[in-house]
């Protein structure tokens, strides 16, 4: 049975289906519905956005229902205007307290008849369950508000632009819309009514503090590098990778930093010639996750790329997930904890971390080690704000 919730909010619980709007006493065989929206939680529903890769309504939409869509949408638009007008946050409040059943029930419908065109027309992705994970977790990181205040950031007013930058921050949104689908590899973006969590500024991070006592950050020494060793079949260094290189495989010295360029040149360039890298045997790699026409990644991914980006495209897709793969794990340990992960970004997970929990931080570091591929050595860094986080040796 297709069905719609009526809001996405955990605590807004309503669905319309067959005609209906229902708010207690659910019909029992619901199945298939748009999107995740966090009021309703069974294990067995299906997400038709996740089955058409994150199009729009409108974009999904077939012809036939068009012209009643954007009529929908443009009432839906004049009504949410209002509501700004009213000073009525949304976030604050059930829509289908605010606006007319009759409505509700001919959006919803139109949402039914577009959801069944994508069932009837797009094919399971064969990473669905990983996807449909990670789009629930980003949805409840959607829903928790940051902590952003100017305290301890007298320096930012130093300059008119940094005094405008830091109000524009504080007055923006204040939580964090992840796009599952802002890319074609699978590396999360942010939608234009989130905080610019992926893009802010290094010094603005100094806004952003823990509700908690801490934040605990936590990612992967030379992540893509890594990602590269273990599909390469490789043993990991348990030192930094690029100094590993410079001990082991470049016959010359040079500096970290040179190391790096160096390896990244060999790595992304299919025209590149034989170098001291030459034990990762890069096209054999390719050999094995390229057909010619796309990559198909060891968690399901299928990507249609090119020659030249094929071997780039696998690693950037491959440690995107295995980063949100981690998160899941994490969200999944801190369930019942006072710690939460508080943001991801790109290859970085931060935890606000309650002092009381502090003695989690082995377990939590070990989590997010052990990874699908392989254990990855893990830089951790500690502090008071997002910016000012120190490392920690464990």
């Amino acid at each position: 049975m297709i069905f719609q919730a009526i809001d996405d909010k955990t605590e807004c619980i309503g669905i319309y289906t067959d005609g209906q709007l229902y708010y207690n006493d659910f019909p029992h065989q619901l199945q298939q519905t748009w999107k995740y929206t966090g009021s309703l939680e069974k294990a067995n529903i299906e997400y038709a956005w996740i089955f058409c890769e994150g199009l729009s309504l409108a974009d999904a939409c077939p012809p036939q229902y068009k012209d009643k869509l954007l009529s929908a949408q443009k009432r839906l638009g004049a009504y949410i205007h209002s509501f700004k007008l009213a000073k009525i946050d949304l976030r604050d409040h059930c829509i289908f307290e605010l606006v007319p059943e009759d409505f509700l029930k001919q959006f919803c419908e139109i949402k039914n008849q577009i959801t069944q065109h994508v069932f009837e027309n797009y094919s399971k992705p064969d990473c669905y369950e990983h996807l449909r994970d990670v789009q629930k977790l980003l949805h409840k990181i959607s829903y928790q508000n940051l902590n952003l205040n100017n305290e301890g950031c007298k320096h930012l007013h130093m300059s008119s632009r940094g005094s405008v930058r830091v109000k524009h921050l504080l007055n923006g949104p204040q939580h964090i819309d992840y796009n599952l689908f802002g890319t074609v590899t699978g590396r999360l973006t942010t939608g234009a009514k989130s905080f610019p969590i992926l893009t802010v500024q290094k010094e603005f991070r100094k806004l952003v503090k823990p509700h908690n006592e801490w934040f605990l950050s936590l990612d992967y020494n030379a992540a893509e590098v890594r990602t590269f060793i273990a599909l390469a079949g490789e043993e990991q260094p348990q030192e930094d990778v690029h100094e590993w290189h410079i001990k082991n495989l470049i016959e010359e010295e040079v500096s970290r930093q040179e190391a790096k360029v160096k390896f990244f040149a060999w790595l992304y360039n299919v025209d590149s010639p034989t170098t001291c890298f030459e034990k990762y045997k890069r096209e054999e790699l390719l050999d094995k996750w390229y057909d010619g026409g796309y990559i198909k990644t060891p968690f399901e991914r299928k990507i249609a790329v090119d020659s030249r980006r094929a071997l780039n495209y696998l690693i950037q897709s491959t440690t995107s997930d295995l980063v949100m793969e981690r998160a899941l794990a994490l969200d999944k340990f801190l369930a019942d904890k006072a710690s939460f992960i508080s943001h991801i970004v790109h290859d970085e997970i931060v935890i606000d971390l309650a002092d009381q929990e502090r003695d989690l931080v082995p377990e939590i570091k070990a989590i997010f080690a052990a990874n699908k591929l392989d254990t990855f050595l893990v830089n951790l860094t500690c502090g008071k704000d997002y910016l000012d986080l120190k490392g920690l040796d464990l």
